[in-house]
Parts: C-alpha cells; structure tokens; sequence
C-alpha cells in the first residue's frame, strides 16, 4: 500500500528538520534532498515512523550540512536565460558564448568558441528560445548518440541489446533505465557537464541491464568497467549545483 507524503519534524542538535515520508512497497529506508531544500524520506509502510524519525536523525549531521550548502549556492545560480549576446551555454562542458544578429535568412551555428544565432527580430525572446531549444535537443541527440555508441560493445558482450535513447528534463536524475524495454533515458541538463561525466552516467545506466538494483554486484561491475566511477561521479555532483 503507497500512502501519500506526510510532513514530519524531528530535532538534531537542537535544529528542527522538516522531512516528507511516503510509505511504499521499498525495501530499504532511502533519503533525497531535493534541489528546492526539501528533505524526502520513503520507506516500507511496516517500518513504524519512530524508526524512520530515528534515522532522519542519524542523518541530521548530512541533511543540515546538505542544506547550507544548497542556499549557499543558490545565490550563485545564474538568472533564468535572455537569449541574449554575452550568455555563455554549456556543451559537453564546454562554455559557447552567444551571439545574437539580426539577418533576413535565420539559423544557427557554432565554432567552438560560440554559438552564432541569427534572427529576423532581435527582440523576440521567446523565438530565439525555441530556436536554442531544437538546437540544444539536437546537441544532446548527437553527444549523447555518440557516447552510448562507444559504450555500447562492451554490453553487447553479454547479450545487452542496442538500447534506445530518450531524453527529457528530470529534476532528481541524470539517468534512468528500462532494462526489459531496452531504454536509457538520460537528463538533458546532463549535455552541460564534461564528456568523462556523462561517460559516466551512460556506464551506470547501461550496468542495469546486468545488474537491476544497486547491489554490492552492481558496483562491483561498474567498477570493474570504469575505475574512476566515484571521481567523474563527485565532479558531476559538484558541478551540477551550479547549472540545476
């Protein structure tokens, strides 16, 4: 039985922590803190809440610094783009500076150094958004492809079909995989960070198809493919706060 989130508070060094419970057919106690500051706890509905509320608090010490670290870096965070000359859009982590003309034939390019957009107008905000928006799309279609591509052979080894590519916009995840449907969805915020990062995220994802949870087994496999998982995991980790 899945029960909606209720809202709990409990005490950790005399500092109040306000957590959202939902109680779900899981097998272990699992806790996320979301990028809007909200701390979120699910749990099997035969755990009693005593014991959930015990180990939110033996995970005070984490959440709370969790939390400062996430108002820290909010007032970094850059302001919702204007698709204006001098923006800087991030490609395979690489930072491409804008710049915007107005001409009679519209379209879009780049150099490597930046994005060149020409518009009839100039002015029309939400044009150039969508203009950016197909582009960034195609972006992720061809970086991605390209590194599923390469990861690939060493799945096909173990009978691992061709898995199908989507990308969408997810708020919690870079990754996620359908292993009987033969699908890897991958976040398309991901096209901002360095190439060995969404490497990574590939790998993890493709290592569900032999490994569906997140075992000792399973992290024994991705290391066993890529060594230094937990390296290009932190950078990403790091780097995301600035960019989500």
């Amino acid at each position: 039985m899945i029960s909606s989130p209720a809202t709990r508070a409990v005490v950790f060094n005399e500092q109040k922590i306000i957590y959202q419970l939902e109680q779900k057919q899981v097998k272990n106690l699992n806790l996320r803190i979301r990028k809007d500051g909200t701390v979120y706890v699910s749990a099997n509905d035969l755990v009693p809440v005593s014991k959930v509320d015990e180990f939110v608090v033996s995970k005070g010490a984490y959440i709370l610094s969790a939390l400062q670290r996430f108002q820290e870096l909010a007032q970094y965070r850059p302001q919702a783009k204007q698709y204006i000359s001098g923006e800087t859009f991030y490609v395979v982590g690489r930072g491409l500076r804008l710049k915007v003309s107005e001409a009679s034939k519209e379209g879009i390019c780049t150099d490597g150094a930046y994005i060149f957009l020409n518009v009839k107008d100039a002015s029309d905000t939400a044009h150039k958004e969508r203009i950016m928006t197909k582009y960034l799309d195609q972006q992720c279609k061809e970086q991605f492809g390209e590194i599923m591509a390469e990861i690939y052979p060493t799945f096909q080894k173990y009978g691992v079909g061709q898995p199908v590519l989507r990308i969408r916009n997810m708020d919690t995840r870079w990754g996620s995989c359908l292993a009987k449907k033969g699908i890897v969805t991958l976040n398309k915020r991901l096209l901002e960070a360095p190439r060995n990062c969404i490497e990574y995220v590939v790998m993890h994802e493709f290592c569900h198809f032999i490994h569906s949870n997140h075992s000792s087994k399973f992290y024994s496999f991705l290391t066993m493919l890529m060594p230094d998982w937990k390296q290009r995991k932190e950078t990403l980790d790091k780097s995301a706060a600035y960019w989500l």
